[in-house]
């Protein structure tokens, strides 16, 4: 039997299997990144070593630099999905290391700023929304730049702007949506929001008396780094989730002047009329004033027009 080491001289010294060695090499010393990292160690390389490091070269030539052979990072053709391939030189010897590509960090800031955004019973369409995607016009101006305001000033979680937007105005017309797209923006910068729909909240809690979980979920909204209650007024308030609820988040908000925005269909003075009359049909004036100080002090108020983006 032929030793091993007499068949693989054998075929290395073959016709055939020289020509393709020889065109990989010319392959591989054409790469522009190869080339780069060979004149950025010229004192440390000599033609054994590229020899000896081929495949390592032709290993990294093969995949996607830059995301250039990529579209998508489902679709990474590389040997470790989402990270590119770079050369070094370790002990003399040619090597390969990995690290992330932008898709891969795309996709990675996309997840963790929407680990930042915390939904309660909001849509899940309208959790997407973006402020580039926000139907502009004359009308709405006024509440675009209120937010961009906004946004300008804060840089992070520790520097924030006390007052929120109070975003009133008629049904479907994208106050949600905006809501959800500042929520966004924020995440961009590392900021918690926490996003509620009023009316389900309202009902939630109710119930969360019973299972003696009240106080856990009015602690978690009060808390919030920023909090946005969405289409406060439609629900069917009584008088103990308007002052032990509503009343209590916004006091602790307001005391520790943590950034609040809300939408409405009503404007202050029409939601102050609707928080005067309870369940019950009670009037009680005071109570209602209240909530609405603290309503005023947390928000400034900024009217959303436009046509109806349900329809």
């Amino acid at each position: 039997m032929e030793p091993i080491s007499e068949t693989l001289k054998r075929v290395v010294n073959a016709p055939a299997f020289s020509e393709r060695y020889k065109e990989m090499r010319k392959e591989v010393l054409a790469h522009a990144g190869v080339q780069k990292f060979l004149e950025d160690h010229a004192e440390e390389i000599d033609a054994a070593t590229i020899d000896r490091g081929l495949g390592k070269l032709y290993e990294y030539i093969d995949q996607s630099h830059d995301c250039n052979k990529c579209p998508s990072l489902d679709v990474c053709i590389n040997h470790l999905k989402g990270f590119e391939p770079n050369l070094v030189l370790e002990r003399g010897t040619v090597g390969i290391s990995y690290t992330k590509c932008r898709l891969k960090e795309a996709s990675d800031n996309k997840r963790h700023a929407s680990s930042l955004i915390h939904s309660m019973y909001m849509p899940k369409e309208v959790m997407q929304a973006t402020l580039d995607g926000f139907d502009l016009d004359d009308s709405r101006m006024e509440a675009f730049r209120a937010v961009g305001d906004f946004l300008d000033q804060a840089t992070g979680p520790d520097n924030l702007p006390e007052k929120g937007l109070y975003l009133y105005g008629q049904f479907g017309i994208g106050k949600s949506y905006l809501l959800s797209a500042v929520a966004n923006e924020l995440a961009e910068i590392n900021v918690k929001s926490v996003l509620v729909f009023v009316p389900e909240f309202m009902r939630e809690m109710k119930q969360a008396i019973g299972d003696q979980t009240l106080q856990e979920k009015v602690d978690y909204v009060k808390k919030a780094d920023v909090l946005m209650l969405d289409d406060i007024g439609a629900e069917a308030m009584s008088s103990w989730t308007r002052d032990e609820v509503l009343g209590t988040i916004l006091h602790y908000r307001m005391s520790e002047k943590l950034p609040t925005f809300m939408s409405s269909n009503f404007s202050y003075s029409e939601l102050e009329y609707h928080l005067t009359y309870s369940q019950r049909g009670e009037k009680e004036d005071l109570k209602a004033a209240r909530i609405m100080e603290r309503i005023r002090a947390l928000t400034n108020s900024v009217k959303l027009d436009g046509r109806n983006r349900r329809n």
